[in-house]
């Protein structure tokens, strides 16, 4: 998928409700359209999809976040010399240096920004030992303290509020040898760059008044194995933290090599796991069989990031070339878990179960990536300051706090959605209920693609019914259900919407 993929549009919805008499009404889209003469197209009585208003309290929590903060947050990453996930056992750093005094200084600025907004951050620390690894090359020969640092925004709904969306990046660092904790490793890309993405997230957001949690991370341990992020995946599952989309930043520093041509400052990457790492085999092969294998929680909350990212395009910013703006600035959906040779700490979460995704520069240049400082037959190695786009950070930091604030002040997915498949026919009925705290105007609206397309291509808005027993909610549309992908999403009526989901068969 490309910036030029078609601009989805959508219309106002109504709120869909189920007859107790179970009789199944089709509103806005015709009853003759129930008929087998009449028309069954893909876009039979529907509408591209309109991106959804812009809400003026998200955008204006965007403007917040500037380069010169998140320069800010990067440049004092820096000083602290080498933040290898290992230094923090070492009793011979000098002062402020190392992990442990970075992770000191993250939680000293959540800290900062929660008094700013009178109280409303809760900082913690996840802090544990990790054990001694095995195998002929350990990353963790001994045991490790380990400090995940995060501040918690508590929704303002109570029926809301155990919904929770989640931002991180990871501030360890490392150069050539994984096992230096002295040498200067920077670690400005990565992750510095990641860092500040959560940093400014939390800033911009925290005086918000959104019905759903919001937490800002910055874990440690994920050169050395994604150890701080999987025990954080792990207290989630453990302590029941109601998790919708995990944002990974990992390497989000636009890299600035010069001469390097093939550069998109205005493209950010967005990778998503297929096949859910937690799916049983026998669920495996049933998402294979229905043909859903590029619709996994995790690549349902990409295209959402994609739906939002065209909503605050303009509070977002433009990339621009000179004085013009050049291209608006958007994310590419990669449809695979990750680059090649490489991980990120959203698999962490993908194997407890949740939904999550990494979001990557556009080129990254290896020649600042995991290197000692040097320079060697005139080509500069280390991942220093003087390499990173504190633009292009901020811009993938609004991207961040916007998708963060639409979801949490979106109403609750559907719940229980089904697809029947007991006849057959050239229509489609889908079943739904509420999703658990959905406040009573939450509307809906049904999406859906060609088996090909990489994205919601249309929508319909199905008009006033009776709602059912047990919330039951329901429609018919006149479309083949062997030849789209549909989903489902809550909708309320400022325009803000839940990830779709797509439907099982009921029999």
């Amino acid at each position: 998928m490309n910036r030029n993929t078609l601009r989805l549009r959508r219309k106002p919805f109504v709120r869909i409700v189920l007859g107790i008499t179970g009789l199944l009404l089709l509103s806005v889209l015709g009853a003759s359209a129930l008929s087998d003469d009449g028309k069954r197209d893909l876009d039979a009585k529907a509408s591209a999809i309109l991106a959804a208003p812009v809400d003026k309290q998200i955008a204006d929590a965007l403007t917040r976040i500037s380069a010169p903060e998140v320069e800010h947050t990067i440049a004092t990453l820096v000083t602290f010399h080498n933040r290898s996930t290992i230094s923090s056992m070492d009793t011979d750093l000098p002062k402020g240096q190392g992990v442990s005094a970075a992770s000191d200084w993250i939680e000293s600025e959540l800290k900062r920004y929660s008094e700013e907004c009178g109280g409303c951050l809760e900082v913690n620390r996840d802090t544990f030992t990790e054990p001694p690894q095995s195998g002929p090359h350990p990353r963790i020969a001994q045991p490790t303290t380990i400090s995940n640092v995060y501040a918690i925004l508590r929704g303002s709904d109570p029926a809301q509020a155990k919904r929770m969306i989640l931002v991180t990046g990871h501030y360890d660092s490392r150069n050539t040898d994984i096992m230096d904790s002295h040498g200067e490793a920077p670690g400005a890309n990565d992750d510095a760059s990641g860092v500040a993405v959560s940093l400014a997230c939390a800033h911009a957001l925290s005086r918000l008044k959104l019905p759903a949690t919001l937490v800002f991370v910055a874990v440690a341990g994920e050169e050395q194995g994604l150890n701080g992020s999987a025990h954080l995946a792990k207290l989630a599952k453990s302590e029941g933290w109601q998790l919708e989309a995990v944002l990974n930043n990992d390497i989000v520093g636009g890299n600035t090599t010069p001469g390097d041509t093939l550069q998109d400052k205005s493209a950010v990457r967005v990778f998503s796991e297929t096949l859910p790492a937690n799916a049983t085999p026998e669920e495996q092969r049933a998402i294979l069989r229905l043909g859903y294998e590029s619709d996994s929680p995790s690549r349902e909350v990409a295209r959402a990031i994609s739906d939002i990212a065209r909503t605050y395009e303009k509070a977002i910013g433009p990339v621009k070339s000179g004085p013009k703006p050049m291209h608006d600035f958007h994310p590419v959906l990669e449809f695979r878990l990750d680059r090649f040779l490489r991980g990120g700490d959203h698999s962490s979460f993908n194997q407890q179960g949740f939904a999550a995704v990494r979001f990557t520069e556009w080129r990254e240049d290896f020649n600042h990536q995991h290197q000692n400082v040097r320079t060697e037959n005139g080509v500069e190695y280390g991942d220093l300051l003087k390499f990173v786009d504190f633009g292009y950070v901020a811009r993938v930091a609004r991207l961040n706090a916007a998708v963060m604030a639409a979801l949490a002040a979106a109403p609750p997915a559907p719940a229980d959605v089904r697809v029947v498949v007991k006849d057959l026919d050239n229509n489609t009925t889908l079943n739904w209920k509420d999703g658990e705290g959905a406040p009573d105007k939450t509307g809906y609206e049904i999406v859906w693609r060609d088996l090909a397309a990489p994205d919601w291509q249309y929508s319909a808005t199905p008009g006033d019914q009776l709602r059912g027993p047990n919330g039951e909610q329901s429609i018919t549309l006149p479309i083949s259900k062997d030849n789209v992908i549909f989903g489902i999403r809550a909708v309320d009526g400022a325009g803000h919407r839940s990830p779709a989901v797509v439907p099982t068969p009921e029999r």
